[in-house]
């Protein structure tokens, strides 16, 4: 059986499967029903690896095991597949989150902080900073930032990166709100955003950048800074950079500057 290796890489990726085990996934696919010794000699996978990569790709859904001697394996539709394993993936990750969750309640959590709470006595203040990589993870970092806020929120933005702050950031800006702080949000306004703006003015004042004028930044409790170093218009999400900085002297320059052009904003 030959089967091209980028089109191994892209089911591994997908499936979130190993070499071995993708290799003898298409190998029973094109059989449709086989021994573990056929399979490793379809597939060039180690006599003594094939059972132990069967039994796990029957427990993630992808095969089923037939009784009888010898034992046979019976490949599944691809489409049911696709099904099981992404019931099986919400089912871990819900039983992941519950586990997670219930370290709130936990001694185990006391002593992680007491940890971090010990280890920060130690650092330098310039020292609390760091790049993040990828968009997603730039939300989520941006999105524990938010959190955490307890005076002020002061976000700029591009007309495309307010329309993905509503969906990344809504629950989080709405707490903060309720909290008391303080959220300022300035973006060059649109006829594609004006929508995510009427939204988003539940939570925060919105003020409209002149066209041509493109930042990417956040400033908490003008302690904390977060700015992205690339441009949204160039850089595919998954190379987006920002940089992270606890800073009270630069990210209150920042939000001195910051008040200079707030002023001369148009209200959205």
């Amino acid at each position: 059986m030959i089967v091209k290796e980028e089109f191994l890489n892209r089911l591994r990726k997908i499936f979130d499967l190993n070499l071995y085990e993708v290799k003898v996934w298409t190998a029973l696919l094109s059989r449709g029903v086989s021994t573990a010794g056929e399979l490793s000699n379809i597939s060039d996978v180690p006599r003594s690896r094939t059972y132990d990569i069967l039994e796990t790709l029957e427990k993630k859904g992808f095969i089923v095991m037939k009784l009888g001697k010898p034992i046979k394996f019976v490949a599944l539709k691809p489409e049911e597949v696709i099904e099981r394993v992404k019931k099986n993936m919400i089912l871990a990750a819900q039983e992941k989150s519950k586990r997670l969750e219930k370290l709130k309640s936990e001694d185990i959590l006391t002593e992680l902080n007491s940890l971090f709470t010990q280890g920060v006595k130690f650092v330098e203040p310039s020292d609390l900073s760091g790049s993040v990589k990828g968009r997603q993870n730039v939300y989520n970092h941006l999105d524990m930032m938010i959190r955490e806020a307890e005076s002020t929120v002061t976000i700029v933005t591009t007309a495309q990166g307010l329309n993905r702050k509503l969906e990344a950031l809504e629950s989080s800006l709405e707490k903060a709100k309720k909290r008391g702080v303080k959220i300022r949000i300035a973006a060059e306004i649109t006829e594609h955003n004006k929508q995510i703006v009427k939204e988003l003015s539940k939570y925060a004042e919105i003020r409209n950048m002149p066209k041509g004028m493109r930042a990417r930044f956040c400033i908490v409790d003008s302690e904390q800074l977060l700015f992205m170093v690339l441009d949204d218009d160039k850089v595919h999400p998954n190379y987006d950079v920002a940089i992270w900085l606890s800073t009270d002297f630069f990210a209150q320059a920042m939000e001195q500057l910051f008040e200079i052009a707030w002023k001369t904003f148009k209200a959205a």
